[in-house]
């Protein structure tokens, strides 16, 4: 089936990980970021599996008496025993619930049980569609209910410092500031953005055409600030990064040569994205984590805080469906109290009454 993200033909979990994981790279072109998460979520639940479905095994000698989700999350790159096919067809839906029930007493989160359910369905699913296995166990398990929870995003001014962050004095800052702009002008997924070559930016009309979800294409505008951080970085940051790589690799058409290049000229991982971030951040001295999908909501957010219509704001997203888009709708409170006074015509509070 081809190569599978980052991983090595011949998966060390069993070929039915490596065939589903190569499956979701060819026909739903999955990023490496996804392939990694739901190889991650099957090597727990194999790990979970090899121990008897009771408790976690804990690896490296840290001791038999800690089992809680820290623990469990820290071997998750292989099971102690390997876990055959046999060990596959006999999971049933109670089993299934077993483990739902045991990653709960974990204290994982609901979100994070509802995505490793949603990846061991696909995962039977795709055992099923190759006659590996002769039902689905987790088709008649229903998702966790999950908490409904507002975006984590950045306000105007938080953003503002970040842009500020690289020092575009070098080839790598020059790429950094250009990388930022056009996250926050775009709201693309990190996947998307590490995948654009400089064919995909046409800077006459400031448009990106995104390969999205599903190899779905869309175009996104995109704001002058960016795009002249992106004349910057491909002025003076860009040939300099480039001259690094392979002769083969500076031989493709420009079109097809990558935007976003690591330090050794190659294409730049979504894995350095999350890195390069986590350092501004830390240089910004920001009380929270920011990953580029909270760049992502806070794009979301400031656009329809400034009036941009929901619609628009979806196809910009690439959002199969409004329902997903409207969790962005969320409002700071000081625009919801400005909105309110601007709008009621009764929004005067009365007098409070005189005394005497």
């Amino acid at each position: 089936m081809g190569r599978v993200g980052a991983q090595p033909q011949g998966d060390s979990l069993g070929p039915e990980v490596a065939g589903f994981l190569a499956s979701l790279s060819v026909e739903k072109s999955a990023s490496q970021h996804t392939l990694r998460s739901y190889r991650l979520d099957l090597a727990q639940f194999y790990a979970w599996l090899a121990s008897g479905g009771t408790t976690a095994p804990v690896v490296g000698g840290r001791g038999s008496g800690r089992t809680r989700r820290h623990d469990f999350a820290a071997q998750q790159e292989e099971p102690v025993r390997p876990v055959g096919l046999d060990e596959l067809r006999a999971v049933n839906h109670l089993t299934i619930r077993s483990y739902l029930a045991f990653l709960q007493r974990q204290e994982f989160s609901r979100r994070t049980i509802a995505r490793k359910l949603s990846c061991l369905r696909s995962f039977y699913k795709y055992l099923v569609r190759a006659d590996l296995v002769p039902t689905n166990p987790v088709a008649g398990v229903h998702t966790p209910k999950l908490e409904r929870r507002l975006p984590v995003f950045l306000d105007e001014e938080e953003i503002g410092g970040l842009l500020s962050q690289p020092d575009t004095h070098t080839p790598l800052g020059l790429r950094d500031r250009a990388l930022l702009e056009l996250l926050y002008a775009t709201g693309l997924r990190v996947g998307e953005l590490v995948a654009l070559n400089r064919g995909d930016i046409d800077y006459s009309e400031g448009w990106v055409i995104v390969w999205g979800k599903g190899r779905k294409e869309r175009a996104v505008p995109v704001g002058s600030e960016a795009l002249q951080a992106l004349g910057h970085y491909l002025r003076d940051g860009w040939p300099v990064l480039r001259a690094r790589a392979p002769a083969a690799e500076q031989s493709l058409p420009e079109a097809k040569q990558p935007l976003f290049l690591n330090k050794l000229g190659g294409r730049l991982s979504d894995r350095s994205v999350r890195r390069l971030l986590d350092r501004y951040v830390s240089q910004l001295a920001l009380s929270r984590q920011i990953s580029p999908h909270k760049i992502r909501h806070t794009f979301a957010t400031h656009m329809l805080n400034h009036g941009a219509d929901l619609r628009a704001v979806q196809e910009m997203l690439g959002h199969a469906s409004l329902s997903t888009t409207q969790i962005y709708t969320h409002v700071t409170t000081q625009r919801l109290r400005t909105e309110y006074l601007r709008a009621h015509p009764r929004q005067r509070r009365a007098a409070p009454p005189d005394e005497g």
